[in-house]
């Protein structure tokens, strides 16, 4: 397993955590490492889950297909985010959701149970790792109200404004950059990619936002 160490103590989930520990740690937990295409399956709706996935590169998508085979867009999930932990860790170990690469991606998996469960020696650090986990665990959640938040909205600029506002930083004069394309952007929205693009424009023409291509700015 070729893991660049001193780049793992830099993630989340490992803060506080020392090199040498976590090269002791990471070999006790029988962690492992694989790559992913863009558009590959890393984990399938209904499959048991049993491990959390650590994205090392690239970006991962969480989707929902219904009973007709449309997809929705849930979240995406960038470098040194988690994905898998909501179901490892409850009663249920079977995904209600599908995982695929929106990009090629590398992924870093860690068996749960020996992640919330310390071994006999007790290493602090290992405690430490287990706080990490329920602050990304919270993180998420978060992400994934905001996403109600969004689709809450009555009217499709209503979805519109509301993700640009989560995707503002504080001062909305300044431009910034969406992680989503148009057709990602209109799955999340749930909303069809034509009428995306219509309100776009009509958005533009009454001086609400300012785009080109994934870079926006409130006005």
């Amino acid at each position: 397993m070729k893991i660049e160490l001193h780049k793992l103590v830099l993630l989340p989930l490992f803060t506080g955590i020392r090199e040498e520990n976590l090269s002791t740690m990471l070999a006790c937990m029988g962690s492992f490492q694989k790559s992913y295409k863009r558009d590959e399956i890393i984990l399938l709706e209904s499959n048991e889950v049993r491990t959390v996935g650590v994205i090392l590169s690239g970006k991962v998508h969480m989707i929902k297909e219904d009973a007709e085979g449309d997809q929705t867009l849930l979240v995406t999930m960038k470098e040194n985010e988690l994905f898998g932990e909501s179901f490892s860790c409850g009663s249920n170990l079977f995904a209600q959701v599908s995982f695929r690469a929106a990009t090629d991606c590398t992924v870093l998996f860690l068996p749960f149970y020996k992640i919330i469960h310390s071994c006999e020696m007790r290493c602090p650090f290992h405690h430490r790792m287990i706080e990490n986990m329920v602050q990304l665990i919270s993180d998420k959640n978060v992400q994934l109200m905001q996403k109600i938040e969004v689709i809450s909205k009555k009217t499709l600029r209503g979805k519109i404004l509301a993700y640009l506002r989560s995707q503002a930083p504080e001062d909305d004069s300044l431009r910034f950059s969406i992680p989503l394309g148009r057709l990602e952007l209109a799955d999340y929205l749930c909303a069809d990619r034509s009428a995306l693009t219509r309100e776009l424009a009509h958005m533009k023409s009454d001086g609400l936002i300012w785009y080109e291509k994934n870079q926006f700015q409130l006005l």
